[in-house]
């Protein structure tokens, strides 16, 4: 019989800058998501990509997030300080001869195609003939369609979907797609809702929950708001900040973009509480 979990949904931003309006539908649909099924709503703070990270800006999030009555449960993980789970993580899928180092620069790689072409399987290098070197997984049975609670079936381009991804990078650093399943699996994450902007990658994700927990979370990808460019609302992008003086009006606007409707409400706690009652009705019929 398979194991029960209850729900358990997170926010998992990355230190790179304050949140903006983009985060703030994110984590908005996550909290909305976890708080109408009476589940945990857990907050991560994935600063494993270290080049990234910018000092304080964890701290700002946190109190963005407090300032608009998203209040989480339990303690903030930090991916910098669980290296030796994921170390432990890539070891056993070492051990079960899952992965392979490979040698093959960006600029090598672009220049044979579009895709990985997993031209480093065959070579088998060791850590003594390859030191700097990437670790790849061996993507031999890719999850190439799934069921998204908003986008519905999703069918991956396989060329991208049984791409041979990479786990530990050639610089030293584990990659985003190893620690955030690593993450979400010890955490016992249950649902999954973020943009839809990583609606693709998730391919990865979920052949990696298959192999290294044998379940699967439920996915809900959102819409993902864009500048007047016409482009993601990004930190990348100088996407402005949020505005600690206009916490109730923004979280307006994020529950009205989500497809909510435009909530009347003089304080943040009353406009939690009605779109609360809104997502259930729209999104857990």
């Amino acid at each position: 019989m398979a194991a029960h979990y209850q729900y358990c949904g997170r926010f998992a931003p990355t230190p790179s800058g304050p949140l903006h309006f983009g985060s703030l539908v994110a984590a908005l649909a996550s909290y909305l998501d976890a708080k109408a099924q009476h589940g945990r709503w857990l907050v991560r703070i994935e600063d494993i990509d270290t080049p990234r990270a910018v000092a304080g800006a964890d701290q700002q999030i946190l109190e963005q997030l407090d300032q608009h009555g998203l209040q989480w449960d339990g303690e903030v993980l930090y991916q910098s300080q669980r290296h030796d789970r994921y170390h432990d993580a890539l070891e056993q899928l070492n051990q079960r001869h899952l992965t392979y180092r490979c040698i093959c620069t960006r600029r090598e790689i672009k220049a044979r195609g579009p895709f990985y072409t997993g031209i480093c399987r065959a070579h088998g290098y060791t850590p003594e003939q390859a030191p700097r070197a990437a670790i790849r997984f061996k993507n031999d049975s890719p999850q190439l369609s799934f069921h998204d609670r908003i986008a519905g079936a999703v069918v991956i381009e396989p060329d991208f979907g049984g791409e041979d991804f990479v786990l530990f990078r050639r610089d030293g650093l584990f990659t985003y797609q190893l620690a955030v399943v690593v993450d979400d699996i010890e955490q016992q994450v249950t649902d999954i809702v973020r943009g839809a902007d990583l609606l693709t990658a998730t391919s990865w994700q979920l052949t990696l929950w298959n192999t290294l927990a044998g379940r699967q979370p439920k996915l809900a990808h959102v819409p993902v708001a864009l500048d007047p460019q016409g482009r993601k609302l990004s930190k990348q992008n100088h996407a402005p900040a949020l505005q600690s003086n206009q916490c109730l009006a923004q979280l307006q606007q994020a529950a009205e973009f989500l497809g909510l409707g435009w909530l009347e409400a003089t304080t943040k706690e009353r406009l939690l509480e009605q779109a609360i009652r809104a997502w259930q009705t729209k999104y857990l019929p």
